[in-house]
């Protein structure tokens, strides 16, 4: 009998004793049902709780001391080599092989004991409201690829802006603190503003030691470009992944929604365009509890960030090498090739994605860049001027070389035409409109 059938009848016992039969023995007759019952209808209206008695459990009684003592020894183990309730059960069928307990039983009693023992702790969350434009949060994830037909891991930077849900991610082969940076500058083009707070965990890009609390030794480079972009930035507490986890699940939904199947691209900007057209995709969604798209959402949020900054921030390392015997100079263990003297001490602007080199204040090579150990890496572009026809580069003389009138000493005393003024120094914000060309997968 449900609970509401139950209150109908203690209702019509207790009117049939006070206005009807009158006794107890009388009601009872009536109603077929027992006297215990009636006087329950009597005493009180609402009916009481059913008490099941205590079962005898043979079986499991059996092995609950074996179970209480493994519980309590795994206080002191660490928290990912503690006993399951699985592996409980195969103990016990290896170790007491004559107590046939079932597993689902020694599953219900480990659950029981734990939450009495206080080794189930049950975390409470509270669902937070933002202000538009106050906090976006950071994050990596990876994902694969085909590049080329070779299948490609790839660090993709996620970033989710809380109050209007919108979300921008960047591919990268490693997940460097020049990338790191990078991205950055690309997601305040994409959203044309800069958000107030951005959440971290504690990635060694921003962060070379934590302290007490909520206090780290942030990395020099990293305070440099906070500064310069004008937000703060605050980050979580280790295995703690609920305190960003706005921009958690982004990873595993972008991965199952816009990478499946596994896209089969020809380069690296082919994958930013893939992520791209994904974003945009994600404007249409409404989330759970919200009345207005993404999309919508984003364009109201746009206007509460702050204003770019009028220059970009420089993100190339520097280094100064020396040009060896081959025409080649090592830039993080990689070989590349220049068109300059051997001996030559030349300067390496080093990016997330290509090695500008620089000697007297011109381009004379740029290279993508290299994540091996150890390789040569071919040109992907010499200054108009510097760029020989045939001949020797890298320390391969062709027979082009001689008709030109040569060796490759001879044709790097020609004069190099002066290439273009440092593309960071005078790179227009990508954040503003009009003047130079807008960075290739990001919004104008």
């Amino acid at each position: 009998m449900d609970r509401i059938a139950k209150l109908e009848l203690f209702e019509q016992l207790r009117r049939e004793h006070e206005f009807g039969v009158g006794t107890v023995a009388g009601v009872a007759a009536k109603f077929g049902v027992h006297r215990r019952m009636v006087r329950q209808a009597i005493a009180s209206a609402v009916p009481p709780d059913h008490r099941y008695p205590q079962r005898v459990r043979p079986k499991l009684d059996a092995v609950t001391a074996f179970i209480d003592a493994i519980l309590e020894k795994d206080r002191g183990a660490p928290r990912k080599q503690r006993h399951t309730a699985r592996r409980i059960h195969r103990r016990i069928v290896k170790e007491m092989p004559e107590a046939a307990v079932a597993e689902s039983t020694v599953r219900e009693y480990v659950r029981e004991r734990r939450r009495q023992m206080g080794l189930l702790v049950q975390e409470t969350f509270v669902p937070q409201s933002y202000d538009w434009g106050h906090e976006a949060q950071v994050d990596w994830y990876e994902a694969w690829v085909d590049i080329a037909g070779e299948r490609t891991k790839m660090q993709v930077f996620a970033i989710r802006a809380m109050a209007s849900g919108a979300a921008f991610r960047r591919a990268y082969l490693h997940a460097t603190q020049q990338a790191f940076l990078e991205a950055h500058e690309a997601v305040f083009a994409y959203f044309g503003g800069v958000f107030r707070l951005l959440r971290y965990d504690n990635l060694k890009s921003a962060v070379s030691r934590i302290l007490r609390g909520h206090r780290r030794e942030e990395t020099a480079r990293f305070v440099a470009f906070r500064s310069h972009w004008r937000f703060a930035a605050e980050f979580c507490t280790p295995g703690k992944g609920q305190e960003k986890g706005g921009v958690e699940g982004e990873g595993g939904y972008f991965r199952r929604n816009h990478l499946v199947p596994v896209p089969d691209v020809a380069d690296l900007e082919a994958v930013n365009a893939i992520l791209l057209a994904g974003c945009r995709a994600d404007e249409a969604r409404v989330l759970d509890g919200r009345t207005v798209s993404v999309g919508t959402a984003t364009a109201t949020e746009r206007d509460h960030l702050l204003p770019c900054v009028a220059e970009s921030f420089d993100l190339a390392d520097i280094a100064f090498p020396i040009v060896d015997k081959q025409g080649c100079v090592a830039v993080r263990t990689n070989h590349y090739s220049v068109p300059v003297r051997a001996g030559t001490r030349i300067e390496a602007r080093i990016y997330p994605t290509h090695v500008d080199l620089w000697h007297g204040g011109r381009r004379l090579a740029g290279h993508e860049r290299c994540y091996g150990r150890r390789r040569h890496a071919g040109s992907r572009s010499l200054s108009r001027r510097a760029q020989p026809q045939a001949g020797r580069l890298g320390g391969l003389e062709t027979p082009g070389a001689v008709a030109a009138g040569g060796t490759l000493a001879g044709l790097l005393r020609q004069p190099v035409g002066p290439a273009p003024p440092s593309a960071r120094a005078t790179e227009r914000n990508p954040c503003h409109d009009g003047g130079g060309a807008a960075r290739p997968g990001v919004r104008p």
